[in-house]
């Protein structure tokens, strides 16, 4: 009797280690799907990151008046590094003389951004803007302009900042 009692608990230990082997194999692969997601979701944020901190700073660059001149160069200088900051903190004197002397009131529009590419803490992004260039006492009639970017946008630390922009005629 103990011999057949051991051989039908047998079969039973042999499912139970079945089942817990099942159940080990279903964790492990809901763990691997939602690290996958996690994954794709932070792909997809630094995607709309780069695009939006390139648009945002389009717009900065677009939009400069005499009369707050310094806090739009702020924000200008704020939305970059590398590069693109060392630029324009070389010509901003130039800027805000002509700004000023001119009395210049340039508001911007962003028209469009599109991701070009994105490898790890940095992405290239298109951006299309416009701008209606007024003079404050001025006869003149305000002028359109267009203009087209190609952005180098770099992460650092847990901002989007653009590193490069280039006109694109």
């Amino acid at each position: 009797m103990g011999v057949n009692a051991a051989r039908r608990t047998h079969p039973l230990k042999i499912v139970g280690l079945l089942l817990v082997l099942l159940v080990v194999a279903l964790l492990a692969a809901a763990f691997w799907l939602c690290e996958a997601l996690r994954a794709a979701q932070a792909a997809a944020d630094d995607r709309e990151a780069a695009m939006r901190a390139a648009g945002a700073h389009a717009l900065d660059l677009l939009s400069v008046g005499h009369k707050t001149v310094d806090a739009d160069i702020k924000r200008i200088l704020d939305t970059s590094t590398g590069a693109a900051r060392a630029e324009y903190t070389r010509t901003v004197g130039t800027l805000k003389e002509t700004t000023v002397k001119n009395k210049v009131l340039q508001t911007g529009a962003l028209r469009a951004s599109g991701l070009v590419s994105l490898k790890g803490d940095t992405a290239q992004v298109m951006v299309v803007g416009d701008a209606v260039i007024r003079w404050e006492g001025s006869e003149q009639a305000p002028q359109e302009r267009f203009y087209q970017w190609n952005m180098e946008v770099t992460r650092v630390g847990a901002s989007w900042l653009v590193s490069k922009a280039e006109l694109v005629l």
